[in-house]
């Protein structure tokens, strides 16, 4: 897979992701929710922490503040160890399931950086209100912007769960809970083609043609 044709699915998710993104931030209030199937919704919400809204605050005694600006700090070294890797990957032309799928990573990892770096500094406050982007009173500053989440999927909600199940018999639960973004997306499907063509991605470029021809 060639350099081009990396950088394409780069930006085609980038812009994908990001007018997502600014659509929803600048046409919905936080929480504010749209049905589109009784499985789908348009749910906004904003991520100010890691993965499933995780804080450092809450492991760390420091402040949100500063466990937003170290977060945001260590996804940009880890956006740049992946631009790294992807370069890497396609100068050695090593296998092009590889290549997309690190492709795919490195797009997601960067939309969702966009958000935390400029988000804050572009963005006013979508409690109660639509935001503004561009605005003159903006939410925060560079480094602390909350990613844009909106894409939810309650396939099962409220059931409960049968009275012979040990543990939870009996306890409602919901699936699927998480709501987040296209950058998500392409994250997982890269992460998920490093796991299911694990052998194919981590072959030699030989084994690769041997299966090709």
């Amino acid at each position: 897979m060639s350099l081009k044709k990396s950088l394409l699915v780069v930006i085609l998710i980038l812009i994908v992701d990001q007018i997502s993104k600014i659509y929803v931030k600048t046409n919905f209030t936080y929480q504010e929710s749209v049905d589109v199937f009784s499985w789908f919704k348009i749910l906004f919400i904003e991520n100010e922490g890691a993965a499933w809204g995780a804080k450092l605050s809450d492991i760390f005694p420091i402040s949100d503040s500063t466990g937003k600006l170290v977060l945001t700090v260590f996804r940009l070294f880890a956006v740049i160890g992946i631009g790294y890797w992807l370069y890497d990957t396609i100068k050695k032309q090593l296998p092009k399931v590889l290549i997309l799928a690190v492709s795919l990573i490195f797009a997601g990892a960067l939309g969702n950086i966009i958000d935390s770096v400029f988000y804050g500094l572009i963005f006013d406050e979508s409690y109660g209100k639509v935001a503004t982007l561009f605005s003159d009173n903006p939410y925060s500053s560079m480094f602390h912007g909350k990613v844009v989440d909106m894409l939810y999927f309650p396939i099962i909600q409220d059931a409960v769960w049968p009275s012979w199940v040990p543990f939870f018999g009996g306890n409602t639960f919901s699936f699927f809970e998480p709501v987040f973004n296209i950058a998500d997306t392409a994250i997982s499907t890269g992460v998920g083609m490093l796991l299911v063509f694990n052998k194919k991605a981590f072959g030699s470029n030989k084994t690769e043609k041997s299966l090709e021809e």
